[in-house]
């Protein structure tokens, strides 16, 4: 008599990699056993057990319908979709834009790819759905295919999920549960290692003492760079599909292409690509994207690789801040948000340079056994990466609350040695901040109305503020604007224009590639002053940043090319020119160019030219020197505070200043 399959059902959701993977490590030994070719090797064993009670493993990769639109996979078009569109609860934005949907399909795509190279049979499934909803019809289905006697085909030994922080991915987790404990089935979370230091490393036994600023974090772990854990090898098998899968559930109809899928995926968007916007931002002729990489495990490898071999990882320090480009930043950050790749990967590869293994020969801090300024800033931001989303499982829905998290970081608001305050207290808090909303009247008596108006220029780029609009038209085109951008556009909408928060998370949320829950809402809430940060948020002044970042104006002339013959230099004597800092404040805002060249450049007539949504008086004196910033709104008086920040940029707390480094992990 045949022995009865025993299926383990894994669902994956941001742990789409087939190296350092636990769970695929894990069963990789049911493999090596059932060929008795081969031997058990040091890569098939985990925990000390080779010997699992299963025959199959069903990897399926799930598009969550509750954060990614899936009406485009409905198999007729006059059908409805069972699930509501996948939408924000502030804003109602698309919670899932074009720019993720493609490098969600791409790494998904990959992952099937290299599970079938394998050649033991493996492969992955891809499904549309509520994540609970999947699996019950997978477990449904297969309790119904009886043979003659009426016991079933198969047996379900487990369904297994890697752990996930935020609150809408544990309320996942806890329906899943229900689903397969009411069937009788084992269900098992899995601590994802993807992050820096391993769930078992953290220097706490309770969420709640995890201090709530994170320069006391990052202290309790160094010297980080002996934090991490080795990463898991990528095992050579795994085992078999089962023989029988059950199907998509209907409505819903899977394409057998990545075309097909990314098709799917982008209908529903493209029914209106202006996404709201009443005048969308056009790509520039002649600009590239900062970020034009597939998603998937293979190109993931393949850039840290690069980023190694070419000296980039080793001058992250210096670069970071860089608006243009493909090297300035490691653009790791997309891989590490789906589990492309982990970070303990990224810290080994620098640690290999560091000890002079494998590429990198030559290049200065290679062999040197320490890291160098470049592998220190690297492995800061993930550190604080895994901050992020330790802060998510300490509070929760927070997160996502206008007051946000600060009201219980603040020092008059610390109770019990530092541990979190009860929630009732917590409630009880008056927002310190009055927002504009966009649904209804704030605090001031604001019109909703024009606050829409507002956001709408903001998002299209056409603030009239340079910076700004260049990295709203960038990220809206690519997916992708660079961490020195993203602290500024945050300001601007927080602090400059006063517009509720969760909205230009929600913004961020949509369209980035690398979005990562914990990481953009905890950062929105760090610079709109009501998350892990005592100073009440940050108030950058953009026109200064602009000019300690883009002093050539290249940035802004890439992505606003209304702006590209704005002359910036003068003239120092005869075939010699330099930038002039007076004519960068014509570029940097449009309103302050002469009427004259308004009207040679047709800029005249354009509201964000005319009437930029506030005007940030800054000059330049002789020899370079800087004013005092005195913000002002349209006609309307000063805006409350000078809004003098330093140049240097966002900055943390302690250490973090003199290390000068942002806060969005754009890496």
């Amino acid at each position: 008599m045949a022995t009865k399959p025993r299926i383990i059902v894994y669902i994956l959701r941001r742990d789409v990699r087939l190296s350092d993977n636990p769970i695929f490590h894990h069963v990789s030994p049911v493999a090596c056993k059932r060929d008795s070719k081969t031997e058990l090797s040091h890569d098939s064993i985990s925990n000390g057990k080779p010997d699992l009670n299963i025959t199959h493993l069903l990897p399926i990769y799930v598009f969550p319908a509750n954060s990614i639109e899936v009406s485009g996979f409905l198999s007729h078009e006059a059908q409805r979709s069972p699930y509501p569109e996948a939408r924000s609860k502030v804003a109602g934005i698309w919670r899932t834009g074009p720019h993720r949907a493609k490098f969600l399909a791409e790494g998904a795509w990959n992952l099937k790819e290299n599970l079938e190279q394998l050649g033991c049979g493996s492969g992955l499934e891809i499904r549309v759905g509520y994540i609970n909803h999947v699996v019950e019809h997978i477990l449904d289905w297969y309790n119904s295919d009886r043979d003659e006697n009426g016991d079933t085909k198969v047996d379900i030994a487990g369904v297994w999920m890697t752990g996930e922080e935020g609150s809408e991915e544990k309320a996942d987790e806890r329906k899943t549960r229900a689903i397969t404990e009411e069937r009788g089935v084992t269900f098992k979370i899995w601590d994802d290692e993807k992050y820096f230091v391993d769930e078992s490393d953290v220097p706490f036994d309770n969420i709640s003492d995890l201090p709530n600023i994170y320069t006391q974090y990052r202290k309790s772990l160094e010297p980080l760079r002996k934090r991490p854990r080795r990463a898991l090898p990528s095992p050579s098998r795994l085992p078999l599909l089962p023989s029988v899968i059950p199907p998509q559930q209907e409505p819903f109809e899977i394409p057998t292409t990545l075309a097909g899928i990314k098709d799917c995926l982008l209908a529903p968007l493209n029914q209106d690509p202006t996404f709201g916007l009443p005048a969308p931002p056009v790509w520039p002729a002649g600009t590239q994207s900062a970020h034009p990489y597939s998603g998937g495990e293979t190109y993931a490898l393949q850039r840290l690789s690069h980023l190694i071999s070419s000296g980039a990882m080793s001058s992250y320090k210096a670069t970071r801040n860089g608006l243009l480009g493909l090297d300035f930043s490691t653009k790791l950050s997309a891989y590490l948000a789906q589990g492309h790749i982990t970070a303990r990967q990224i810290h080994w590869a620098m640690f290999e340079f560091e000890e002079g293994r494998g590429g990198g020969e030559g290049l200065t801090g290679y062999g040197t056994g320490k890291e160098n300024d470049g592998t220190y800033a690297v492995r800061f931001e993930l550190v604080w990466r895994d901050y992020m989303r330790l802060c998510s499982r300490k509070f929760g829905s927070k997160m996502f609350h206008s007051n946000g998290i600060g009201v219980v970081c603040r020092p008059d608001n610390i109770d019990n040695g530092g541990k979190d305050l009860a929630r009732s207290h917590y409630e009880q808090q008056p927002s310190r901040k009055r927002w504009k909303y966009l649904h209804k009247s704030g605090a001031g008596g604001d019109d909703p109305a024009k606050n829409r108006e507002m956001f709408n220029r903001f998002g299209s780029g056409r603030t009239g503020i340079g910076l700004i609009d260049a990295s709203n038209r960038e990220i809206f085109l690519t997916g992708y604007t660079s961490n020195r951008a993203r602290q500024n556009v945050a300001s601007f909408l927080t602090a400059h224009i006063g517009i509720d928060w969760r909205v230009g998370a929600e913004w961020y949320e949509f369209l980035l590639t690398d979005y990562d829950v914990s990481s953009n809402w905890g950062n929105w809430q760090y610079i709109a002053g009501v998350g892990n940060d005592p100073r009440d948020g940050r108030k950058f002044n953009p026109v200064k940043q602009a000019l300690d970042y883009d002093r050539q104006g290249e940035y802004i002339k890439a992505w606003v090319p209304e702006l590209r013959n704005v002359r910036l230099t003068k003239s120092m004597g005869p075939n010699k020119e330099e930038i002039d800092e007076n004519r960068l404040m014509g570029l940097y805002q449009a309103w302050r160019l002469e009427r004259w060249e308004r009207d040679s450049l047709g800029l005249s007539g354009l509201d964000w030219v005319e009437h930029p949504l506030t005007k940030i008086e800054f000059s330049v004196g002789r020899g370079g020197s800087r004013a005092n910033v005195n913000v002002k709104g349209r006609g309307r008086g000063n805006w409350r505070g000078q809004g003098s920040t330093r140049g240097r940029g966002f900055r943390r707390l302690g250490e973090e200043e003199k290390a000068n480094r942002g806060d969005f992990p754009s890496q």
